[in-house]
């Protein structure tokens, strides 16, 4: 019997203790990268701008490497909370042996970025051998035993045989989230799955009875604190909600981290009246919120914000335009970033509104005064529709200034940024098991040459990897949650979650949309929406280059 066929043999202790021993190595390697690196963009012991986005990719290729390192840290301590446990079977181990494997050789040979781009050792300004060097022979006999054929042959086979209702490998959750998963996962597949692509074929919106039985559920409350009608749990929480909503549909996912980010803005920067007013009623569902930051000509780059927002007498009268709004119509609440202080450049002269508006309808979608905009139609992520919206004299209450004092909306919403890269995380998790769950249906279902699919090796290979970095995905996003509940600071964490989780979604739609041939071209089958809805991931709550980024300024001022 070979090692991947046994349940928590020896072996398995063994595997994680393995990968775990390459660790110290893989720190080592990424810290004479972010040397290498630093040498390229550090002028007079600062970091200089323009070497920055010079060396963009070196830069990103380190953020790259420190997002591997990590990978494979979390997936070694997935195995040992489960082995203490007595849960690592076969498959945790066919997960752990496989993906070890293939990242490592991809720290040594190349990691993809993305289709087109491979970050390798010189682009660090490393010796091409020097990864292999670093790494060891420990790291070899990892490559060799969990990327040979068998051992992707030998856990396709556990996977075809797995009861896959909650995916692949056990996730390492406690009880409490168990029970939240389990409970997510009936209202998805009786309330959402069913009609999810209809929606979607339609560009309709989500019915208000489906959001309302949400918010009977819990879902927009599952963070504020009980005081204010909410649930009072944690990260972690929303990450497995929102993950199982999302693999039915990431527009449904979506919903409930709208709420969940309007209310960490009023959490961590509203006034006591304004969370009174507020969080009570998002935790219920009775208002729906909407973020209003992106404007047509600043994407990423919030410090050229120009909508103005001048104070007369008890209100501000906001002008400007705003795109890429979401579900703008039916909300209630728009957090509103403006300019205040015209005078102020970048980022000092920006506040944030609580803008109260009423529900719009498909006739008439903006009834207030001073407010209009038009649809964007888009390829995907549909249910709750993308808007551009005008503002001309539209009038927010001077009491709904977040926090009193104009200014901090930048600092604000800086502060929601952790939270909104997880979720985002962990919605891309629910995308991705999302086509793992498609094209394994479709690669069983579908004969080809009298037999299925699924038996051919290389279409075996697209969906062992797919469960392997869904698992990997879930793992460091998981753990980014967990430093979140812990009050540390984990905006590299989250930022690397997000960006894994993404191209792990992209990788895994695409692959599925492949196992089904022409018919995933076609847009009656459910994977040619999935794949629609997998590429936003990667561009939106920070694009991948702009996460790339962020990550390898944090990690040079780290090495500083």
């Amino acid at each position: 019997m070979t090692a991947l066929a046994q349940s928590a043999a020896p072996e398995t202790v063994a595997a994680t203790a393995q990968l775990s021993a390459v660790l110290p190595a893989l720190d080592a390697l990424l810290s004479e990268a972010a040397s290498a690196v630093r040498a390229k963009v550090v002028k007079d012991g600062k970091i200089d701008a323009a070497a920055l986005d010079r060396e963009q990719r070196a830069t990103h290729g380190l953020a790259w490497l420190a997002t591997y390192r990590m990978a494979l840290r979390e997936l070694a301590h997935w195995g040992e909370r489960l082995s203490e446990e007595g849960k690592f079977g076969a498959i945790e181990e066919g997960i752990l042996r496989v993906g070890a494997a293939e990242y490592l050789a991809q720290i040594i040979g190349g990691i993809p970025m993305n289709q087109g781009e491979t970050v390798r050792a010189r682009d660090l300004g490393l010796a091409p051998n020097r990864p292999a060097e670093l790494l060891g022979q420990t790291a070899q006999d990892i490559i060799a035993d969990g990327g040979a054929p068998e051992a992707r042959h030998e856990l396709a086979e556990l996977i075809r045989k797995a009861d896959g209702r909650y995916g692949f490998g056990d996730p390492a959750l406690d009880e409490t989230l168990v029970q939240f998963r389990d409970e997510m996962h009936r209202f998805a597949e009786a309330e959402v799955a069913p009609y999810a692509h209809a929606w979607h074929l339609a560009n309709a919106y989500i019915p208000l009875e489906t959001i309302q039985k949400m918010a009977e559920l819990g879902v927009f409350g599952l963070t504020i604190p009980e005081e204010f009608g909410g649930l009072g749990l944690g990260k972690e929480a929303m990450c497995v909600v929102s993950e199982e909503l999302s693999r039915a549909y990431i527009g449904v996912g979506s919903l409930g981290t709208r709420s969940e980010i309007a209310a960490e803005l009023i959490m961590g920067g509203g006034t006591e009246e304004q969370k009174a007013q507020f969080l009570p009623k998002l935790a219920d569902g009775s208002i729906l919120p909407t973020a209003v930051f992106t404007e047509p000509n600043t994407g990423s780059d919030l410090a050229s914000l120009k909508t103005r927002a001048a104070r007369d007498g008890d209100v501000y009268k906001v002008n400007g335009a705003k795109t890429w709004i979401t579900h703008p119509v039916r909300a209630d609440l728009m957090t509103l970033l403006v300019r205040t202080n015209p005078n102020e450049p970048g980022h000092r002269g920006l506040s944030m509104l609580l803008a109260e508006k009423p529900r719009g309808t498909e006739a008439d979608p903006f009834p207030a005064p001073g407010m209009s905009g038009g649809e964007i139609e888009v390829l995907g992520y549909r249910g709750m529709k993308e808007f551009e919206i005008g503002f001309d004299g539209f009038e927010v209450p001077a009491a709904n200034l977040l926090g009193g004092v104009e200014g901090e909306g930048f600092k604000q919403l800086m502060k929601t940024f952790e939270s909104a890269r997880i979720q985002t995380a962990a919605r891309a998790v629910g995308v991705a098991q999302s086509a793992l769950d498609i094209g394994l249906r479709y690669a069983e279902e579908r004969v080809q040459f009298k037999k299925p699919l699924a038996d051919f090796p290389r279409v075996a290979d697209k969906l062992v990897m797919m469960a392997v970095e869904v698992q990997i995905a879930r793992q460091i996003t998981y753990f980014a949650a967990r430093e979140k509940d812990l009050d540390r600071r984990c905006d590299l964490e989250a930022g690397m979650a997000k960006l894994l989780a993404a191209r792990v979604a992209w990788a895994a739609a695409d692959n599925a949309l492949q196992i089904h041939g022409g018919n995933g071209f076609a847009l009656e089958y459910p994977i040619s929406r999935v794949l629609c809805d997998a590429r936003i991931l990667n561009i939106f709550e920070g694009a991948g280059e702009i996460q790339a980024q962020v990550i390898a300024r944090r990690l040079l001022e780290q090495a500083a």
